[in-house]
């Protein structure tokens, strides 16, 4: 159950935590998503999120119901897929929109239709002479390039970034673990920004505390913010990329890397990176484990959370 009487400790978390920047303002909208869809608990979430082109939003669960697909209005349509998937984006090709998920407990990643039909399946390459074998190969997430390449980011696995073609053939793997630039310690998420000059990697270095840029090629180009609260995952939409931070906040980073909003900061150290926090434990636009995130058509934010019991939030863009 959620605490309305600290609502007001939520709004000055809110706009405060925002004030160094004061660039982008939001509101957190208690009681978005339904509460039991499809007459069921939302059930345990990994927190991936990603919103198509119709406004629906996908939501990730270890459940066996896979994924959650809500409408723009929060509420709930449909449920497909397999379940565990860990870290996803949609891509449209040709016209079409696909799903790109990454399952670590099953050692792949995937590509699959909206309707939940696999296109195929990539498993661990051997040929890359660094993962021992199948059960070491453990990616977080993935991501696709201009020319259809594939960039699979194996944080639990590895520490290193593995690049396909679109052919999904090996071409070569980057990073290793470490804490100096160029290395990682969990790379967790992964992305294309298309923003600057030219197309590179946005990569959230989780345990490493930042997050930076690396080119298509495989080379550390930046740092673009460090000392954040585990950065996850990362999604971009116009000029903004938004980051949930394992550790209770959320952040939005503008095209030159600046802080422009952090939402949800949660003052509690023993809510932050807690996934079996009780629901009546949670405030309303206060985050906890925040692992997932999405920005829709109308700049607002779609949180999903590392929680036992599935925990979604909406925090709105104020105009």
């Amino acid at each position: 159950m959620k605490r309305i009487t600290t609502s007001l400790v939520a709004l000055i978390t809110l706009v405060s935590s925002a004030a160094f920047a004061a660039e982008l303002k939001y509101s957190n909208v208690p009681n978005f998503f339904d509460k039991t869809p499809g007459e069921q608990p939302l059930g345990a979430c990994h927190g991936g999120t990603v919103i198509d082109k119709a406004g629906n939003i996908y939501v990730t669960t270890d459940t066996a119901r896979g994924i959650l697909v809500f409408s723009a209005e929060g509420k709930f349509q449909r449920a497909f897929g397999p379940s565990k998937i860990h870290g996803l984006e949609i891509r449209e090709e040709g016209g079409v929109e696909f799903i790109y998920g990454a399952r670590p407990s099953a050692h792949e990643v995937i590509k699959l239709k909206l309707d939940g039909t696999q296109e195929w399946s990539l498993k661990y390459p051997e040929e890359s002479g660094i993962c021992k074998d199948a059960n070491g190969f453990n990616p977080c997430a993935v991501t696709v390039g201009p020319a259809g390449e594939i960039f699979v980011a194996d944080g639990y696995g590895s520490n290193h970034i593995f690049k396909f073609d679109k052919d999904r053939k090996f071409v070569k793997a980057f990073g290793g673990k470490g804490a100096e630039d160029g290395k990682f310690n969990t790379c967790h998420g992964i992305g294309l920004d298309t923003r600057g000059e030219k197309p590179l990697l946005f990569v959230c270095n989780r345990n490493n505390n930042r997050v930076e840029h690396w080119d298509l090629d495989g080379n550390f180009v930046k740092v673009l913010q460090k000392d954040l609260r585990m950065p996850a995952a990362v999604h971009i939409r116009g000029d903004n990329a938004v980051i949930p931070e394992l550790q209770g906040r959320v952040t939005v980073l503008d095209k030159t890397g600046a802080i422009v909003a952090q939402v949800g900061d949660n003052p509690d150290g023993k809510q932050r990176a807690n996934y079996g926090l009780a629901a009546d434990k949670w405030t309303d636009g206060i985050t906890n484990s925040p692992h997932g995130a999405s920005i829709d058509k109308d700049g607002n934010l779609i949180v999903a959370e590392w929680s036992a019991f599935g925990h979604l939030h909406k925090f709105l863009l104020a105009k």
